[in-house]
């Protein structure tokens, strides 16, 4: 793997996190009924973001939950429940301490791609009640959908080859924040 370039760096990252809170404040006219959910890992301190911008424009603070779409892949097989698979081992409860009926919800997740970790997303939201409305929020757009499933909110499209890979690094897991272009 080698760095092709860096698409965004922190304050392009920050800008565009701001930019995409203002646009859902928008569509949504304001933030009443709104929760955001996101997708783990990295989606989660995208929404967390998010959501400080939102407190930051509106004065309102909107719930954020997140979610783990492991046992929702359609490409994962668990055949053997004693696995030594580090995927089947790390999955973590969810955590979404709020009903999300009638609500909006707010897909955040960092790189869109094929589009079925949205569909998973998509099926584990169900489990928390029927939302009024489900948007999806991605920082990156890579292209190459497999699924029909468009973002509302995109920080930015990045046309990719199947041979390049989009690196999304924040500080709460990473230690810096940027996204990256990779060569694979």
């Amino acid at each position: 793997m080698k760095l092709k370039k860096e698409i965004m760096d922190s304050g392009a990252m920050r800008r565009a996190l701001k930019r995409m809170s203002h646009e859902i404040l928008e569509k949504n006219n304001g933030a009443t009924d709104l929760v955001l959910l996101g997708i783990r890992r990295r989606g989660v301190p995208l929404a967390e973001m998010i959501a400080a911008n939102i407190r930051e424009i509106e004065g309102v603070n909107v719930p954020v939950g997140e979610l783990d779409i492991t046992f929702y892949r359609d490409d994962l097989s668990i055949a053997n429940p004693d696995s030594k698979d580090p995927v089947v081992n790390s999955v973590k409860p969810e955590n979404v301490p709020f009903d999300i009926s009638e609500k909006t919800v707010v897909l955040v997740d960092d790189v869109l791609f094929t589009g079925r970790t949205v569909r998973a997303a998509l099926d584990a939201c169900s489990t928390y009640g029927r939302a009024r409305k489900i948007q999806l929020a991605v920082l990156i757009d890579r292209g190459h959908r497999e699924l029909p499933i468009r973002p509302d909110f995109i920080g930015k499209n990045i046309p990719t080859s199947l041979s390049e890979r989009v690196s999304v690094e924040v500080p709460s897991i990473d230690g810096n924040e940027s996204v990256k272009l990779i060569e694979m």
